[in-house]
């Protein structure tokens, strides 16, 4: 634990507040750590910034705490200066690992205001999200590239069958219902008389799950997806089987989004979650 944090080049790659911490040259062996750090925002900009070690205190219950401050000259950063610790607690079986920082804003009142509604609450969040990414990794060998292969994964997966369904949805149930969708609820001979209505219902439905699946990454929604597909193939099989010799028919389309939520299934269990951390805002 203590290797994977102290660590600057082994830290940087779990943590996502920071893209890049370099330790700078002591002059005294006895002298303070200090470190450079930067973190990408997004279009080639960066916020950069300078750290030391202040203390490290270990008690002979092997509990450690290491303290350490920060400030940033960059005008993009809305921290201008700031300190805190890193615990390390032994149990049995464990260790139990705590962070508290704090921080002054520039920006004035506008940075102020920045901070407490989107900028912490995000750095709280990436935080959390960081220590079960690290603890993933010491615990379960899940290296943080293969954790972001397998959330871009989940991601995607997430994004086209969301798209299929929101399409299936809107356009033949809800906007275009002359394209065969009546007639085949009709041939199944189970809504007599009530069609276009079950038919619009059936549309919401689809596109409510299509947006839970875009949103809500978790593995019941993809089972309830497959499931569901599952059904739907066999009542369309059942009520006209001339259906699967159709161009894009449900076979080879279902066939497709069950694919994709095993692929899902398979990375999801993979994903650090900020949930998995305990958070506490003084």
């Amino acid at each position: 634990m203590w290797t994977y944090t102290q660590d600057p080049s082994t830290h940087q790659q779990w943590d996502l507040r920071f893209s890049e911490i370099t330790y700078l040259p002591k002059d005294n062996p006895t002298s303070p750590q200090r470190f450079l750090y930067s973190t990408k925002i997004g279009f080639g900009f960066k916020v950069n910034g300078i750290g030391e070690s202040v203390a490290t205190k270990t008690k002979d219950s092997g509990e450690s705490t290491s303290v350490l401050k920060f400030s940033s000259d960059s005008n993009l950063s809305v921290i201008r200066q700031g300190s805190g610790y890193w615990k390390y607690v032994p149990e049995q079986g464990g260790i139990k690992f705590f962070t508290g920082y704090d921080y002054q804003t520039r920006w004035g009142i506008f940075g102020q205001i920045f901070d407490k509604f989107i900028f912490r609450p995000l750095m709280v969040w990436a935080t959390a999200w960081s220590f079960d990414c690290l603890k993933n990794w010491i615990e379960k060998g899940l290296h943080p590239k293969q954790v972001i292969k397998a959330k871009l994964t989940v991601v995607i997966s997430g994004i086209a069958l969301s798209l299929v369904w929101i399409y299936q949805g809107l356009i033949p149930k809800l906007l275009f219902t002359d394209t065969g969708e009546v007639e085949i609820l009709k041939q199944s001979g189970l809504f007599t008389g009530n069609e276009k209505s079950v038919l619009t219902f059936i549309g919401w439905a689809e596109i409510l799950f299509g947006l839970s699946i875009l949103f809500i990454h978790k593995k019941f929604l993809h089972i309830i997806n497959i499931f569901a597909l599952l059904l739907l193939s066999a009542t369309a099989f059942f009520s006209n089987a001339m259906i699967f010799t159709f161009p894009f028919n449900p076979f080879s389309l279902n066939l497709s989004m069950i694919a994709i939520s095993t692929i899902a299934i398979l990375n999801v269990g993979c994903l650090p979650k900020a949930s998995n951390s305990i958070t506490k805002q003084k």
